[in-house]
């Protein structure tokens, strides 16, 4: 366990605008949860030290969202400390304090990232939590409004289920080394993330720009020099995968196995950290000549967290037999 939410369901018209800690939790007892309530009350995320540059933060917000969405309620709300208040209470009120917050001229570790996540500052609260004293007990009541809930007499059954994927235009551009076209990786990622998209697909050879450092070498060299970069593209598209809450679908990279052969590989990475492989079958007859490539012999579906997918590079659509 690296990371968790804990959050209860309440009926907020019980409490209103001008509670604290204590109350909503029932004296931290969580005994308010009531399985009718109409409001999610986020309690408390935690994200172990060790994996705080994952974005856990973020999908455990994400996933919130979603189960908020699946129960038809109104909205999330939350009690947020404001740590950094502090530092400036001697010049600052905490309206000042949040209005500075909201347009990035102070930063502040649980403010900033709730405003990063569409949560918006419905009040300000006073005594929330005796003894913060970094927050001068003040705190923010912040509110995520569920567009999509409805009253319970105008509920429609929901019927299908829809998968969103975002397919990637790659620039083959030159890159001065691997970190440059990491780089470009994620700002694609970053970029299908915020479309909340389920797949993320790259291009056949995508890597192929880290390929000019060894123009002056003979094509089936320098493809295998750029075999070198596939296990460590691999292991950041996995990163990213965790981190932007996506499976993503690496395009397709050479790799040398451990018999010396040279294969066409894809991978899938999901969002859960695991990967998979899949060799191209049918090689072109220039992979063959040029490269020295072999193909692979099977294949699969793999099972992911939106259904069972398959992947099929290039050639391997044009022989479905």
């Amino acid at each position: 366990m690296v990371a968790s939410a804990l959050a209860i369901r309440v009926k907020y018209d019980n409490f209103g605008d001008n509670h604290t800690y204590f109350q909503i939790t029932g004296g931290y007892t969580f005994k308010t949860h009531d399985d009718e309530g109409d409001y999610l009350y986020g309690i408390e995320v935690f994200v172990h030290p060790d994996f705080r540059d994952l974005r856990l933060g973020r999908r455990l917000y994400d996933a919130r969202k979603e189960l908020c969405e699946q129960l038809n309620l109104k909205g999330i709300l939350a009690g947020g400390r404001i740590p950094n208040y502090n530092k400036f209470a001697d010049d600052l009120t905490p309206r000042e304090y949040i209005a500075k917050v909201k347009q990035k001229e102070i930063y502040d570790p649980t403010l900033t990232f709730q405003l990063s996540n569409d949560f918006h500052v419905r009040k300000v609260l006073r005594g929330y939590l005796p003894g913060d004293t970094e927050s001068k007990e003040y705190a923010t009541l912040l509110e995520w409004i569920n567009i999509y809930y409805v009253i319970e007499k105008d509920k429609r059954p929901h019927t299908d289920s829809i998968i969103r994927l975002g397919v990637i235009q790659w620039q083959m551009r030159l890159f001065k080394n691997l970190n440059a076209f990491l780089e470009q990786v994620e700002f694609f990622v970053n970029a299908v993330s915020d479309y909340r998209a389920d797949f993320m697909v790259l291009p056949e050879f995508f890597n192929t720009p880290l390929m000019a450092d060894f123009n002056d070498l003979p094509e089936p060299v320098a493809i295998r020099k750029l075999a070198d970069f596939t296990v460590p593209v691999r292991e950041k598209l996995c990163e990213l995968a965790i981190s932007y809450n996506v499976n993503i679908v690496g395009g397709s990279m050479p790799l040398v196995d451990e018999d010396g052969k040279l294969y066409n590989v894809a991978y899938l990475c999901r969002r859960d950290g695991s990967f998979e492989e899949y060799r191209k079958i049918h090689i072109t007859p220039n992979e063959v000549k040029h490269y020295g490539m072999v193909g692979g012999y099977e294949i699969r579906a793999f099972d992911t967290d939106c259904g069972k997918v398959g992947m099929l590079i290039c050639y391997d659509v044009e022989f479905p037999n």
